[in-house]
């Protein structure tokens, strides 16, 4: 079968196009054939070697993807061969097969593209889990969402709307604020690529808050912009921390003891592995609001499998509104 693979550590186009051998499911397992995978930041990571898990090469990145299941491990009873499904990988999505944990798929509903299902599972996912377990969002909270226009941040906007906050998108140029408008944010602030005044941008995120705070801040993008974040958080407000394309944060503990508030890390895919039942719960909630309309991922730009490098190096740029989906094969 044909992948694009890591057979040393380095950037997207250190990555080859080539054969590698299908694969084969174990028990518990079923193999997928693929007909679009999403991309995500940490596939750059973990073809960098800077990510928590290191595959042994050569591998494909890829860690969601959408197909159909061409053949069935030992033990799988819930999932037959030809079914739609979204699954969540490690690694691997970004080939013609793929093999998954048969308790990692998902289902697709019938009207669903499997570009919409490629791009579903990791920004909704997280962003969910986000909101609902560590956040523990109640309607008519405010909700500022950094990075607001990324994958999984244009996911907590409209998660944020669906839930029944007042969200204020904070994005990088006015083009991504108007997306996040488009997906349903109240307000929005543009803050520069480069930040040479945290002071001044929690000043703009203040005033869009209003004067009670932010009670959540969904950070999806770390650096100086997290503690001009947090210097807009209400009092008992929840900081929750989602990853850090513009870097690890350092953030002076004072503040949230000033704000009486909680710093919270969100690992979504070890709450899918350590908690499966309320992962299960949660996905099912969130068909159900594709089914609504009330959530849908938006699509900046679609791959060949053989570009799949390039669309690594646009998630790198930060330049994309929405998701980037490499498609593998036609349907």
């Amino acid at each position: 079968m044909k992948a694009i693979v890591s057979r040393s550590a380095g950037g997207p186009h250190d990555l080859v196009f080539a054969d590698m051998p299908a694969p084969s499911a174990g028990p518990g397992q079923v193999v997928i054939k693929v007909h679009a995978c999403g991309v995500n930041y940490p596939d750059a990571l973990i073809i960098a070697d800077q990510y928590q898990y290191r595959p042994e090469r050569p591998f494909s990145p890829g860690a969601e993807v959408a197909g159909e299941i061409v053949a069935l491990g030992p033990d799988v009873q819930q999932l037959a061969v030809g079914d739609r499904v979204i699954a969540m990988l490690k690694w691997g999505g970004m080939a013609e097969q793929a093999v998954a944990e048969a308790t990692y798929c998902i289902k697709m509903p019938p009207a669903m593209p499997y570009e919409d299902g490629a791009a579903f599972i990791i920004g909704f996912g997280t962003s969910y889990h986000a909101l609902k377990q560590r956040g523990m969002l109640n309607p008519g909270e405010t909700l500022l969402v950094l990075g607001a226009s990324g994958g999984v941040g244009l996911a907590a906007v409209e998660l944020g709307k669906a839930m029944g906050a007042r969200v204020i998108a904070a994005v990088s140029s006015e083009e991504k604020l108007q997306i996040a408008l488009n997906h349903g944010a109240d307000r929005g602030v543009v803050y520069p690529r480069k930040l040479a005044d945290p002071k001044g941008l929690s000043t703009m995120l203040k005033e869009a808050c209003g004067p009670g705070g932010a009670d959540i801040i969904y950070d999806a993008v770390g650096g100086q912009y997290s503690e001009a974040a947090l210097r807009a958080m209400a009092w008992k407000g929840r900081f929750l921390v989602i990853g850090f394309p513009a870097g690890v944060p350092r953030i002076a503990l004072n503040l949230p003891l000033l704000k009486g508030c909680s710093v919270i890390g969100v690992f979504y895919g070890a709450f899918a592995e350590r908690e499966p039942e309320a992962s299960g719960q949660n996905n099912e909630e969130l068909m159900d609001m594709y089914r609504a309309g009330l959530i849908r991922p938006q699509i900046h730009a679609r791959f060949s499998l053989d570009q799949a490098g390039d669309a690594i190096a646009m998630i790198m740029s930060r330049t994309a509104s929405g998701k980037i989906v490499v498609v593998v094969s036609e349907m």
